[in-house]
């Protein structure tokens, strides 16, 4: 296992495989490296692919301290340096794509292209999910929140055919502190004011069947963001980028090799 150091010496376990130039690979909130498993080999005829576990999953540490988007963003710069990477393209779905904010926010000068997935600024101008998404997802009886999350997560028609195991619905191992420091750092998010300040090249990536992290989220990312770019996957949910891999996929590499690191 390899691990980074954080400032605050907490130890983050992170993936690289793959050659070429790195993009680094953001998962969402209380998930692991594994979100990425089964699309990150997409990316490597044209890229090395970085991956970490967030504090509080994985292989990294768990401290029971508090947590924030911006944090975990820090925590991706402690990766990248320990590695010795100056720059790289990042794609972040979900929470990642927060932490992906912050990134490009905080260090443009790390920051080559950015892609952000099924996200939102956070905060008061977000669109936030409906009351019956809440109420569907903390449902008492066994199994039924993970079946609300799946539905959440996948168009049923392809859920038919994926039984799974399914890598976006949490990562197990994580200590109820950590959940709970995950919840709190993806809902104090807030970027709308340092989304003018991004320079990175950006694409805008969402499902329009998106309910768990609304659609509408999409065009409010795009329309603050400089020369930022829309894309919307018709009929895709939450989890576009594994249902959906063969359209977003070549999207995403596409931007990154045509549009973003254009002479």
């Amino acid at each position: 296992m390899t691990y980074a150091k954080t400032p605050d010496g907490t130890r983050i376990a992170y993936q690289l495989q793959g050659e070429g130039a790195p993009l680094v690979l953001l998962a969402g909130q209380a998930n692991n490296h594994h979100w990425w498993d089964p699309v990150r080999a997409d990316f490597h005829p044209a890229r090395s692919t970085l991956t970490l576990d967030y504090r509080g999953t994985g292989d990294s540490d768990k401290p029971d301290t508090p947590h924030s988007t911006e944090l975990f963003a820090q925590d991706v710069i402690a990766v990248l340096d320990e590695l010795g990477i100056d720059r790289a393209d990042i794609y972040g779905t979900s929470m990642g794509g927060r932490v992906a904010q912050q990134l490009a926010a905080h260090h443009p000068h790390r920051v080559s292209a950015l892609v952000l997935g099924c996200t939102s600024p956070g905060g008061p101008h977000s669109v936030e999910r409906g009351n019956d998404v809440r109420q569907a997802l903390v449902q008492p009886q066994p199994g039924a929140a993970r079946q609300a999350l799946l539905e959440l997560m996948y168009t049923p028609r392809w859920l038919a055919g994926h039984p799974g195991p399914h890598h976006t619905l949490g990562d197990p191992g994580m200590p109820a502190h950590s959940r709970r420091h995950h919840l709190t750092a993806s809902n104090r998010h807030n970027a709308w004011d340092l989304l003018p300040g991004i320079s990175a090249p950006t694409l805008v990536v969402h499902g329009t069947g998106d309910l768990l992290n609304p659609t509408a989220n999409a065009p409010l990312l795009a329309d603050r963001i400089p020369g930022a770019r829309l894309h919307l996957i018709p009929e895709a949910r939450h989890a576009y980028f594994e249902e959906f891999r063969t359209h977003a996929s070549p999207l995403v590499l596409d931007f990154l090799t045509t549009v973003a690191h254009k002479p």
